[in-house]
């Protein structure tokens, strides 16, 4: 698992069947300071995360085949939580 922050949506005119209906964003992988660590991801979100939003990120295949209800799609990585700022 790792922390990013959502930088912004993807929005595709034509995606891979199992992708249908799940919201696509762009996360920036961070390091344990918070800086930016490698280059964005296109993550599946189901939590409802908007840009700006430190998430907690796995790509855990089989969790994420599980999430989207096959053993064949192209995606890798999943939101699974928010994570509270103070």
């Amino acid at each position: 698992m790792l922390t990013g922050q959502v930088i912004g949506r993807a929005t595709a005119t034509a995606k891979h069947p199992s992708l249908a209906g799940w919201r696509l964003l762009l996360v920036q992988t961070l390091d344990i300071q918070g800086n930016a660590d490698g280059f964005p991801e296109l993550v599946i979100d189901r939590l409802g995360c908007g840009k700006g939003d430190i998430v907690l990120l796995t790509s855990d295949g089989a969790a994420v085949r599980d999430m989207v209800g096959t053993d064949n799609t192209p995606i890798r990585w999943a939101t699974m939580g928010v994570i509270d700022r103070e």
